[in-house]
């Protein structure tokens, strides 16, 4: 398991290609996408859908905001 340090050296890396315009929007999509597949990431209602359940039931589960919008990360 990576350590925090690692994590805030990758945080870093990035923010500091984004300002020196290393990295583009387009890049970042790119690693959004790369971590969206890692994290399989479903809205509410399609997680209750997927599985069968009610909306309010999986609204039980943890739930991720991201972007402004609950997730529930589902990579078991």
């Amino acid at each position: 398991m990576k350590s925090v340090e690692s994590i805030e050296q990758i945080k870093k890396l990035i923010g500091e290609s984004v300002h020196n315009g290393e990295l583009s929007n387009n890049d970042l999509v790119q690693i959004i996408e790369l971590c969206g597949s890692y994290l399989n990431p479903l809205t509410i209602a399609t997680y209750a859908r997927i599985h069968g359940i009610s909306y309010n039931g999986a609204k039980k589960k943890r739930k991720t905001p991201l972007l402004g919008v609950n997730y529930i990360i589902d990579n078991d």
